[in-house]
């Protein structure tokens, strides 16, 4: 199983936001909605943490994730960055 690295900033960002860490590692794990930032050059991976949809970016590695941050994010924002081209589905 690939190891996610949490970093301090992304506990501090995630404790910051009232995020659960158990529930992002679900996210970035099994979450099927992911998309190449083309700006920042990250990948992202989009999911629900209880009622918010959230986006969190990260770095993968070839045994390791290290997620980079995450916020809440809405269905337009999305969309407007997939038509943008500033996300592409991730291959």
């Amino acid at each position: 199983m690939v190891k996610i690295i949490w970093t301090d900033y992304m506990q501090y960002r995630a404790e910051l936001r009232g995020f659960d860490l158990s529930i992002l590692e679900n996210i970035i794990r099994f979450s099927g909605e992911r998309y190449d930032d083309t700006v920042t050059g990250s990948q992202i991976v989009v999911g629900k943490h209880n009622q918010e949809l959230v986006i969190i970016p990260y770095e993968i590695n070839d045994d390791s994730i290290t997620p980079i941050t995450v916020h809440t994010t809405t269905r337009q924002q999305i969309k407007f960055r997939l038509t943008s081209g500033r996300f592409v589905i991730y291959e």
